[in-house]
């Protein structure tokens, strides 16, 4: 016997008070009937309107955007972007919203998921509570940090560059992104027509003047000739094999963090605010106070960012092994970190690598997971490495919770945890949390 399917409730609109923020750049309400509604461009606190973007009668929740405020919030601002708001970009969650109530609102967030996930409170993961701006990024109230060093533009049918809007692959046209860094911004990608091409990332290095965009063709599309406004390097996704091909210039560009210089090859993965790395190195090596003659893990290495600090402070007598299950990463990693033997890169994935190892102890212990997080069974084989500290970069909360509840169960505990706002005008937070053995610290 067939169901009648569910209405579907998109459209309706209902006034609503709004509640407390969630995970995911929304705000919880409900409304008359119950039913929970989350709702973007909205503030807690506020009285407003929501209008129902996604969900049906007897769904579990609607998803809804604030359409009208009818009581705004005093960290309400005027949205500095004009492509910002119910139905346009997707990109940022938080425009809406003044710098020092961004934070908050991560902050409850981070509170929200490390109590229902991890069991704990923020005493218990001995975080502060609060999420650190990153260096420069104070700015004047209405004005936005021009942060974001790799933006990935979407291409509409007609070939002009945007960024989509939210949970939809519809393209919401730019003249410019206001969040975008100025290397970014300098190539003038909005400027043209990219006929016959789905994507164009653009990437502008921190440290060098390195610039590159990275070309995804429609399928049977032909790449067109680029010309930008500064000298750039090219390159393109295969349709096929999903491969990164070069074009012309460098297939890479050089970073620059912790004192050295960083190759990044085929469009490969880095922290995206121009600060992050250097921040997130800090907090790492501050947390786990490296000794030299230590052995260190950094699972997840990329590059070798980690694996490079935790080098030069072990010294000649200590020893690095760096996991990286990217193969360009991993050569990138290999290059970048060749003038120290003691370091030594595995390519592979960690649940498989660590194991065919033999390491059976370690002193230190970095990972830097992708959002997924790391998961039970590698928490569990890491914290029988009996390792003295553990730093965990994260960049989700839910993930980093869901980790350190396994890593109590296994014996694990936070010495301390710190939270950054490394994408600001968005719901993203970076939180670095330093383990150790329950029982021991302070």
């Amino acid at each position: 016997m067939q169901t009648e399917p569910e209405k579907s409730l998109v459209g309706e609109e209902y006034e609503v008070e709004v509640g407390p923020v969630a995970h995911g750049g929304h705000c919880i309400a409900r409304t008359d009937e119950g039913q929970v509604l989350f709702v973007r461009h909205a503030l807690p606190g506020e009285r407003v309107t929501a209008r129902v973007t996604e969900g049906a009668e007897g769904a579990r929740f609607l998803r809804a955007d604030a359409v009208e405020i009818h009581t705004p919030s005093k960290d309400r601002v005027e949205a500095p972007c004009p492509f910002s708001g119910p139905g346009r970009c997707g990109g940022c969650d938080w425009q809406h919203a003044a710098p020092g109530a961004q934070r908050r609102l991560k902050g409850a967030v981070i509170t929200e998921q490390l109590e229902r996930l991890a069991g704990l409170t923020p005493e218990e993961a001995r975080w502060d509570g609060t999420v650190a701006p990153a260096p420069g990024d104070k700015v004047a109230k209405g004005e936005v940090p021009a942060w974001r060093t790799r933006v990935q533009y979407a291409v509409d049918a007609d070939g002009h560059a945007g960024l989509r809007k939210h949970r939809s692959h519809e393209v919401q046209p730019v003249d410019r992104c206001l969040i975008a860094a100025p290397g970014v911004t300098e190539l003038g990608i909005e400027k043209r027509e990219w006929p016959q091409i789905a994507t164009v990332e653009a990437i502008a290095a921190t440290g060098s003047h390195d610039r590159q965009v990275v070309l995804t063709p429609r399928p049977g599309g032909r790449l067109p000739i680029v010309e930008l406004d500064k000298p750039v390097s090219v390159l393109r996704i295969n349709e096929k094999d999903g491969g990164v091909h070069r074009v012309h210039g460098r297939p890479f560009v050089r970073e620059r963090a912790a004192d050295r210089t960083w190759r990044v090859g085929n469009g490969g993965f880095w922290q995206v605010h121009p600060m992050a790395a250097d921040v997130l190195v800090e907090a790492v090596m501050r947390g786990l106070m490296p000794k030299k003659g230590d052995t260190a893990l950094d699972l997840y290495c990329g590059v070798g960012l980690f694996a490079g600090a935790l080098a030069e402070r072990v010294g000649e007598k200590g020893a690095v092994l760096g996991i990286e299950s990217g193969k360009r990463a991993a050569e990138d990693a290999r290059h970048n970190l060749q003038d120290l033997d003691r370091v030594r890169i595995e390519h592979g994935k960690v649940e498989q690598i660590l194991p065919r190892t033999g390491i059976t102890s370690a002193d230190l212990i970095v990972l830097d997971p992708p959002r997924a997080g790391a998961g039970r069974k590698t928490v569990t084989h890491l914290a029988s490495l009996t390792p003295r500290r553990i730093a965990y970069v994260a960049c989700d909360p839910a993930a980093l919770a869901r980790d350190l509840a396994y890593f109590r169960e296994a014996g694990y505990v936070p010495r301390r945890t710190q939270a950054f706002d490394l994408f600001p005008m968005t719901h993203h937070v970076e939180c670095v949390a330093i383990l150790e053995k329950a029982g021991k610290g302070a």
